[in-house]
């Protein structure tokens, strides 16, 4: 038995303001020599730096393994956290602090053996507050492909629910519609520090006591964890007293859930059991962090549901002003309101603050809630609609503070570079959680005297595209009419956690960004097997500005070519190609090593178009938007590939009758919008391909082709309209149904303007008036005509 003199444990819930407020006033009456604080055993050089001057809340801590697949234990951090107000003290005080939990490549390699029973679990309970017990959402694993391991038996999803049912039974006793007020009225609104603190332990270790045996039962891996993590934080704990230090003079600063398991009578970890834990190799750092990620709303399920609410109640215990707390959170979400063109009076306020008032008396609180604070904001400045002032809740519960860390604070070397390369480019102020657009310009700005300035957009630009190939979720580029390629780019810029985690994987790929990017695309340049995917790489070396790898995929799709006959394929390569090559200047590159192989590209497609052209009218559709890529590129580069072979393939397969209707048809559009056709053979061909001897399909089919091309080429020959109208005219009541199949599917592709106009045509061939026969057509259909549009659907068209 240890007759160890006992030592302080201070109860703490994570993230609770009224924690770190009394455990700051304990510290203070204690005077310790030491603070050991529950949390990653090798982290502790970092707690200078995490205190250090400038570092703005939130942060968080990250730890990584340093070889793929990344995994990563995130230790999130507000100002009003207990363990970092606790390091503060120590801080300004001449201290001693340290973590004592288990280290990272421990923590780690237990966590995977662990995952899987923690899927489906929730870790919101404050009863059982083990924050850096990391939750399923607060640990993100990188593409972890391996097998889990894990104990025997046990149901972590009925644990789980068995817990929170217990806490909802708790908070339904008191009176509370939900365990976080509960938890805020009797705990956080808690003035009194040994009160506190008692209270605490008391209601602590009687939670351990009714769940711990359910834990053992139903989540054996999830208890032998915390068994594990005890043993060794009383083993360091024994170590830092070995060290001399005074047992009265030692505080250990620990989630509520693990006061009863840190006696001085329990015995701890032994060498041989340290020895026999698995472990991980990991990296430390430092990062950034934000409200909106400690809210539950973003899924981290160790957080807390209004984090800006909770550091104004800070801010109101520091002042000893929690009296003016109601007050001060109505008056926010009113300046907001107003910000925002919604006007309520001071008045409203007053109102607002006293229905708070009254809603914490129902209860014999002292203070009222959070969640008094919102119906009364509702009520009040909302006229009972969530709707009016949601955003001006979300803003004042959550708020889009995101923590900052200062120069030479611990980063690794791509976060390093990242920050250098956001303040070279004057892109600091878009990190932000607020989701920002940034729209760029690519080409030389002539007014200005730097090349750093006149090309600012540019480098921009080749920054962001690098962090997208990075899957750093900082930079989304927005789909826009124009070709992604020209010099207009606009992108959506918002910084996240998840976007810093991703940046810190990155450093196992390289160093800095252009290193990390190069890797990335070198890998996915290993992988590919087909000429669309290495013409997308060349394309995306080029958006990077890394022209190394760019050679290294254009060799690549120069082997690959040799062999490919894939029509749609070849079409699409293609159409990558000639769009760097026409705006390749745009971006400073040189794309004349391109030109011979979008040469080879488009002379095998041309040759290849009418033996394709032999198909099903599924393959049709693709293979009506590789013509259109390779008639762009006609049109486009016609000086350097032979856009007159491919007119002439193009007339040959308008011609034929023995290949897909709709390819002819749509073939045929491109002859007449070249003016290749006359209108002479214009009509000859019309009125062969809409005869009576055609089947409907076919005939229907042809013009459905024809129709997908140049609108205004086709409204502007009558004479193909007045054929149109014989033909349908000609056909009996079966083939009549079966065209229409075709007919309806070309015709929904017009704009209500264009189909106004054909209408108008047809009044004219019919002699019934454009403007009538036009009003007539465009009514909405009647229940008899609804019907016969249902009866065509349910017509049995046979072989079709």
């Amino acid at each position: 038995m240890n007759d160890r003199q006992p030592f302080h444990v201070f109860g703490i819930r994570h993230l609770s303001p009224a924690g770190a407020y009394h455990l700051r006033a304990f510290l203070a009456e204690k005077k310790p020599t030491a603070v050991l604080v529950e949390g990653p055993g090798d982290a502790s050089e970092y707690i200078s730096q995490l205190v250090a001057r400038n570092v703005v809340p939130p942060v968080a801590l990250l730890a990584y393994t340093d070889q793929l697949p990344v995994r990563t234990l995130l230790y999130p951090y507000a100002v009003y956290s207990p363990e970092y107000q606790a390091f503060l003290w120590s801080e300004q005080n001449g201290v001693h602090a340290e973590f004592i939990d288990l280290p990272s490549d421990i923590s780690l390699s237990l966590y995977e053996m662990r995952r899987e029973g923690l899927n489906g679990s929730s870790n919101n309970d404050p009863g059982n507050e083990d924050e850096n017990d990391i939750d399923n959402d607060s640990v993100h694993n990188a593409n972890n492909g391996e097998e889990e391991v894990l104990p025997a038996g046990g149901d972590i999803r009925s644990y789980a629910r068995r817990q929170h049912d217990l806490y909802e039974q708790i908070a339904a006793l008191a009176g509370e519609s939900d365990y976080e007020s509960y938890w805020e009225r009797y705990f956080e609104h808690e003035t009194g520090g040994e009160t506190y603190r008692e209270a605490i332990h008391h209601y602590s270790a009687q939670m351990r006591e009714m769940t711990e045996q359910h834990e053992w039962e139903l989540a054996p891996a999830e208890a032998a964890y915390n068994e594990i993590r005890e043993a060794y934080m009383r083993r360091r704990i024994n170590e830092v007293l070995d060290a001399g230090h005074d047992p009265d003079k030692v505080v250990v600063v620990t989630g509520a859930h693990h006061v009863s398991a840190l006696r001085a009578d329990l015995p701890s970890m032994s060498d041989a059991q340290l020895a026999n834990l698995p472990r991980s190799a990991t990296k430390i750092t430092l990062m950034p962090y934000s409200y909106y990620k400690l809210s539950t709303q973003s899924g981290y399920g160790a957080g807390n549901h209004a984090p800006a609410y909770y550091e104004l109640f800070w801010r109101c215990l520091q002042r000893n002003e929690l009296n003016k707390l109601s007050s001060l959170y109505l008056t926010h979400v009113v300046t907001h309101m107003r910000k925002h063109g919604t006007y309520r009076s001071t008045a409203s306020v007053i109102e607002g603050v006293r229905l708070a008032e009254a809603l914490a008396s129902l209860h014999n609180g002292r203070f009222p809630t959070w969640k008094d604070l919102r119906d009364a904001v509702m009520i009040s400045l909302g006229n009972g609609e969530l709707s009016t002032v949601a955003e001006a809740l979300a803003r004042t519960d959550i708020g889009t503070v995101i923590g900052s860390l200062p120069d030479g604070v611990s980063q690794t070397p791509v976060q390093d570079d990242l920050k250098r390369e956001l303040k070279r480019l004057k892109l600091e102020k878009y990190k932000s959680v607020v989701a920002t657009d940034l729209a760029l310009d690519l080409r030389e700005n002539h007014r200005v005297k730097s090349d750093n300035a006149a090309f600012l957009d540019l480098n921009r630009s080749v920054l962001l595209h690098r962090l997208e190939l990075m899957g750093i979720s900082f930079a989304r580029k927005q789909r826009s009419r124009q070709d992604s390629a020209t010099w207009a780019e606009q992108w959506v810029l918002q910084w996240t956690p998840e976007a810093e985690i991703q940046t810190v994987e990155s450093t196992l790929k390289g160093e800095t960004v252009e290193l990390a990017a190069a890797f990335v695309l070198h890998e996915k340049l290993l992988e590919c097997t087909s000429i669309v995917e290495a013409s997308q790489i060349i394309r995306i070396a080029c958006d990077c500005d890394l022209s190394s790898i760019m050679e290294e995929a254009r060799m690549t799709l120069q082997r690959l070519a040799v062999d490919v006959g894939n029509f749609s394929e070849i079409a699409t390569s293609a159409y990558e190609l000639s769009v760097l090559i026409q705006y390749g200047s745009i971006r400073l590159i040189e794309t004349g090593t391109l030109i011979p192989l979008l040469q080879q590209l488009f002379l095998r497609g041309a040759l290849l178009l009418v033996d394709t052209a032999l198909c099903s009218e599924e393959a049709a559709k693709n293979n009506i938007s590789a013509i259109n890529a390779l008639h762009t590129i006609a049109q486009e580069h016609f000086e350097v590939v032979d856009d007159q072979l491919w007119r002439q393939k193009l007339e040959e397969l308008s011609s034929r009758d023995d290949r897909n209707a709709r390819m002819s048809g749509y073939a045929f559009a491109i002859l007449l919008e070249r003016n290749e056709v006359s209108e002479n053979q214009c009509a000859q061909e019309v009125s062969r391909r809409l005869s009576p001897g055609i089947p409907a399909d076919l005939g229907a089919g042809w013009f459905e082709g024809l129709a997908l091309r140049n609108r205004y080429a086709l409204l502007s020959r009558i004479f193909l309209w007045k054929q149109l109208d014989e033909y349908i005219h000609s056909l009996e009541h079966d083939q009549f149904q079966r065209s229409l199949v075709f007919l309806r599917r070309a015709f929904s592709t017009f704009e209500p303007r264009e189909k106004a106009s054909i209408a108008e045509l047809m009044g004219d061939l019919w002699g019934s008036g454009a403007l009538e026969t036009g009003e007539l057509l465009q009514q909405p259909l009647s229940e008899e005509e609804k019907e016969k549009i249902d009866e065509l659907n349910d017509f049995d068209f046979g072989d079709l």
